[in-house]
């Protein structure tokens, strides 16, 4: 994992969801806390629900369209399962400077991919979702499932991020297709 130091604080860029070309976000060190990460996974899992939409209106690539078709399934039934355990333990997520930075970058990616058309459009979409989910198997790996105290937030985020290693696998093999 990278770190930057500032003020003395070690900032992890372990949640850094990062978008291709986008700035990197990071948290403090300081152990995130559930609602943190809840919020973190959520917002990530949303971001890739929305970019896969928009490739849904615009991609005419039937391979790209039924890559999309899975994100926007797999990521909406995690977060579903998101919701249902941050209300069944009675928690609420807690936005915090890393899932702002996550959400103001997709806005700037998806405004970057709306000018975009054709085959440009779906390797532009293909080659941010190949270092999407990197980025995210890794902060998942490496720092969110480590950090979460709760037993079964912990578990969902282990079987999110089995799903999520499929969808790299399958993003990298798509993405060796475009051209």
């Amino acid at each position: 994992m990278l770190h930057i130091h500032s003020r003395g604080r070690s900032l992890g860029l372990a949640a850094a969801f990062i978008l291709v070309g986008a700035t990197v976000p990071a948290f403090a060190a300081d152990k995130p806390s559930d609602p943190q990460i809840a919020h973190i996974a959520y917002t990530a899992g949303a971001i890739d629900v929305k970019a896969a939409q928009q490739a849904l209106q615009i991609s005419k690539n039937e391979h790209v369209r039924a890559f999309a078709n899975d994100m926007v399934r797999d990521h909406t039934a995690v977060n579903d399962k998101a919701l249902a355990l941050v209300k069944k333990l009675n928690v609420t997520p807690e936005d915090n400077d890393t899932s702002k930075a996550l959400t103001k970058q997709a806005d700037e990616k998806s405004a970057e991919l709306a000018k975009l058309s054709g085959a440009a459009f779906d390797k532009a979409y293909v080659d941010n979702e190949v270092a999407f989910h990197k980025t995210v198997d890794g902060a998942l790996e490496t720092t969110l499932i480590p950090s979460s105290s709760n037993g079964e937030l912990k578990s969902l985020l282990q079987t999110g991020l089995k799903i999520f290693e499929g969808h790299l696998k399958h993003a990298e093999h798509l993405a060796s297709t475009l051209k």
